[in-house]
């Protein structure tokens, strides 16, 4: 039978979409959310898988827009290349929309093979990629970055490193053409055209978005700079940032985070008057999470994994630091808006996107639904490699 001819009705379970709506019924048809209610029947003309969710959550799919699918790593050498992602591993972690990177090595990886490790992924869940990686000039599919963005429905932006030794160190003058670029290929698109900044450990920090911003007709909206919680003083004119208009993303423990505790760099974001509406929680994930000493030498590296983004999150609420609808707005709703998927994404909401999440009483995945379809199932994916 046809995948559209099946209904999924999610049964029973406790709703935060991720604001807090209490025990309802979900109805999904042909991917899309079609009634959100006290109690569903089942539909007579579809055949419908029934996922009994009572005593649980239900949030919408999670959002992880940072994870390195075909690998990161090579800093020490051929042998610390990390293999490439593999579509379970994602789906277990509750993540339903991936955005694809590069990172220090954009030689031995190439934007074509991220592209079609992009469009494998969008078979089952949603995927999108940035173009370009560290470098500058930009790696591009087309020769332009504004191209890449207006002719592949998967790139909606452009990645670049700024403050870190691995980078390129563009000019003032540089990044405000590379933005331009992402901008008018984002019109063109109708995409967010996002410019998504690695920021690194040098003094500068994001100093050179907030002169963008002040210093052209460049909107402050169209950055993204990421690891944003790798100190204490990156992350207070990361608040700044907020305030101004501009989002922020953070990276989960276990990759370039920094070493504090994760409820403590949210706690302090938002003591310094950060907008908890503009920052975004991502993984970093199977990218690798290299270690250097002062004098920039290399004294350590291991492999980051995509569970952290649920995990950390998650433990916000089982902790008790943050309420569930709070915690998980960080992965979901407030990443849609960024990327500009808020129309289909990040919220659970008649017309909306299928993609659902269950949690057990202990906030652990249990159950994953991709447009519809059951891609984990009592925590094991359901889908993966033909080749496995």
């Amino acid at each position: 039978m046809a995948e559209d001819s099946v209904a999924t009705l999610v049964k029973d379970g406790e709703v935060y979409g991720p604001k807090q709506r209490g025990k309802k019924d979900i109805l999904i048809v042909a991917g899309r959310i079609v009634k959100v209610a006290d109690e569903i029947a089942e539909p007579p003309e579809f055949s419908t898988r029934v996922v009994d969710a009572g005593g649980k959550y239900v949030t919408p799919g999670f959002i992880d827009l940072h994870v390195h699918l075909l690998g990161g790593g090579g800093e020490d050498g051929p042998r610390s290349r990390v293999p490439e992602l593999d579509l379970g591993e994602l789906v277990e972690a509750g993540t339903t929309t991936v955005v694809g990177v590069l990172g220090t090595d954009g030689i031995s990886r190439s934007l074509e093979a991220l592209l079609m490790k992009v469009k494998a992924f969008r078979e089952e869940i949603s995927g999108y990629m940035y173009t370009s990686s560290y470098r500058f000039p930009p790696m591009t599919l087309t020769g332009k970055v504004s191209s890449d963005i207006a002719l592949f429905e998967e790139v909606i932006g452009v990645k670049v490193a700024i403050s870190d030794h691995r980078s390129s160190f563009p000019t003032a003058d540089e990044l405000a053409k590379l933005s331009s670029e992402a901008r008018v290929g984002g019109m063109l698109a109708g995409a967010p055209g996002l410019v998504h900044a690695h920021v690194g450990d040098g003094p500068a920090g994001i100093q050179p978005l907030f002169d963008l911003a002040e210093n052209t007709e460049l909107p402050i909206s169209g950055f993204l700079p990421t690891h944003m919680n790798r100190s204490p003083d990156l992350l207070e004119r990361g608040a700044e940032f907020t305030k101004r208009g501009g989002y922020i993303d953070l990276t989960v423990p276990g990759s370039e985070s920094g070493d504090r505790p994760f409820g403590d760099a949210v706690k302090n974001f938002l003591d310094w008057g950060g907008d908890p509406a503009r920052v975004t929680f991502s993984s970093d994930g199977n990218g690798s999470l290299p270690t250097f000493d002062e004098s920039g030498e290399l004294t350590g590296i291991t492999r980051g994994r995509v569970g952290r983004l649920s995990e950390s999150t998650l433990r916000l609420a089982r902790d008790g630091e943050m309420s569930l609808d709070w915690a998980v707005s960080f992965i979901t709703k407030n990443p849609a808006a960024v990327l500009g998927i808020d129309g289909n994404k990040g919220q659970i909401e008649e017309g909306k996107d299928g993609d659902l999440v269950v949690l057990d009483e202990g906030l652990t995945i249990e159950q994953v639904i991709s447009g519809g379809r059951l891609v984990v199932e009592n925590g094991s994916s359901t889908v993966g490699s033909r080749f496995t």
